[in-house]
């Protein structure tokens, strides 16, 4: 289980993703894992939270816009992505929320 995250007074963003699993989910803890020990060495990082199973919703905290777009353009990250859409989420939602 994650913590709940240790967010700095307002400003800042949030990353709300939600999704349904596919049929498919070999490797998918893994790469989990993986990316939330390679988001949080991210420059403007702030934390992560996650609840449910289906559908699940993780929320990742970041400092400012241009520190999504850096992990989202990161290249193991990318290819994350690509692999949810193709085995690992039958439907799933991005959404990029400013905290004030």
């Amino acid at each position: 289980m994650l913590p709940i995250a240790q967010t700095p007074e307002p400003p800042y963003y949030a990353v709300v993703f939600t999704s349904h699993p596919g049929a498919d989910q070999d490797g998918y803890a893994e790469t989990a894992h993986r990316m939330v020990a390679l988001a949080s060495r991210q420059p403007g990082f702030l934390g992560i939270e996650a609840a449910g199973s289906d559908p699940q919703i993780v929320v990742s905290y970041w400092r400012d816009a241009e520190a999504i777009r850096a992990w989202k353009a990161h290249a193991e990250h990318q290819l994350a992505q690509r692999l949810g859409r193709e085995r690992w989420y039958g439907a799933f939602r991005v959404r990029v929320c400013k905290v004030e």
